[in-house]
């Protein structure tokens, strides 16, 4: 979207000056290069066979992996979040929580279960993260899933706070079947069909792939060094 970029010309004309050339504004194709491995990957999978991979590499990188339908999303919520120790839990602020059907969870089951709910509010700015730092869980919808690496895609917004994946100790990504791709190849490519179509994308767009985890130290893998412990994909079959 042309008008979220900012100062665009002056730095192009800047860079073009330091080459000692005048800005190329017009004539510019796009390469289209002879070999693209990065389609090659899962070319023909479908959607089954995609969520195999998924639900397999998800394992691999530490990710408690669960299955379920639009139906009885909102009782395997609640036994996933019960299985991770109860609250407080903390969610986006986000349309996809009333359209499958967790509003009443939310709103009424976990407070009268006494589990204390706390959903981003842009309106209280950095009390969320306070929040969010004391959350036992963190809720999110994936609005891309990788099968490759088993990396959930998040759109960050100003009622979608980052902290709401990164700092509870447990990190729930519910995941609609349909969100599921090959990798970050069909990612990117939906993100430039946004920019393309004038939809204004997030600053910030998070690529998260299991509880946190560090290898720094003689390459021996520690999970759960900074950010959640553990994280969870509840798979949704939305189709």
């Amino acid at each position: 979207m042309n008008g979220a970029i900012q100062n665009r010309d002056a730095f192009l004309n800047n860079i073009a000056g330091r080459l000692g050339r005048k800005p190329v504004v017009s004539g510019v194709a796009r390469p289209d290069y002879k070999h693209k491995p990065q389609y090659d990957v899962l070319p023909n999978a479908n959607q089954e066979e995609l969520l195999e991979v998924l639900r397999q590499q998800s394992l691999s990188v530490h990710v408690d992996f669960f299955e379920t339908d639009a139906k009885t999303l909102p009782g395997k919520l609640n036994e996933v979040v019960e299985l991770y120790g109860g609250g407080p839990v903390s969610l986006w602020n986000d349309k996809r929580f009333g359209e499958f059907g967790l509003t009443p969870l939310i709103e009424e089951g976990w407070p009268e279960m006494g589990i204390e709910t706390h959903v981003w509010d842009p309106e209280i700015g950095e009390k969320n993260i306070a929040l969010c730092e004391k959350a036992n869980v963190g809720i999110t919808f994936s609005d891309i899933t990788l099968a490759e690496s088993g990396t959930v895609v998040l759109f960050s917004s100003k009622e979608r706070g980052r902290s709401v994946s990164l700092l509870p100790k447990t990190y729930i990504a519910i995941v609609p079947k349909s969100t599921i791709v090959p990798r970050m190849t069909q990612a990117a490519l939906q993100i430039r069909e946004k920019i393309k179509n004038g939809e204004t994308v997030p600053s910030c767009i998070n690529f998260i792939t299991g509880p946190s985890n560090s290898a720094d130290i003689e390459m021996n893998l520690i999970v759960g060094v900074h950010g959640p412990v553990k994280a969870a994909y509840i798979v949704v079959n939305d189709k």
